[in-house]
């Protein structure tokens, strides 16, 4: 078992990331669990819509919620966010090479969200991939202990998941 984090500097250059690594580690044979978030903009709106992709193959929930052109507060829809927990905790039974989180974000640093679905994960046995910002590294470094950092790369972010000490 293995635990590590990326982080990105962009808005929404994680998502495309997570989910290309998500799709290389199923061709490659590994089990998979989790979610990987895909961004679908709305005509007329500044913000895009926030899907999560439970992995391996589904559903998508979609885990934003619109509050007008005029709102400045988070989007995050809770209700969603814990909808796609369920249904990512639910994979871990069916066995897991490698979990993928596609954020520990605000919820996660709070004590809720994906927490509690990497600490099974790893009780498993299996891998741990999290994407996290600046803003939540010491959250996620205060609930982990210790936490492998991967570069935001595609070829690294494969190596590492792909790599034999995954198989053992």
């Amino acid at each position: 078992m293995r635990l590590a984090y990326t982080m990105t500097r962009g808005r929404g250059e994680l998502d495309p990331l997570l989910h290309d690594l998500a799709r290389d580690a199923m061709a490659a044979g590994l089990r998979l669990a989790g979610v990987v978030q895909v961004n679908s903009d709305r005509p007329g709106c500044a913000r895009c819509d926030m899907d999560a992709v439970v992995l391996p193959d589904g559903p998508t929930i979609r885990i934003s919620q619109s509050l007008g052109a005029e709102s400045r507060g988070c989007r995050l829809d809770p209700e969603g966010l814990e909808t796609a927990v369920g249904a990512a905790e639910a994979r871990l039974a069916e066995g897991v090479d490698l979990l993928i989180v596609n954020k520990f974000g605000k919820q996660e640093a709070a004590g809720r969200g994906f927490r509690p679905v990497i600490a099974a994960a790893l009780e498993a046995g299996a891998d741990v991939l999290v994407g996290v910002n600046a803003m939540n590294l010491d959250a996620l470094l205060a609930f982990v202990g210790e936490a492998e950092s991967v570069a935001p790369d595609p070829e690294a972010l494969r190596r590492w998941a792909i790599s034999q000490e995954t198989a053992a």
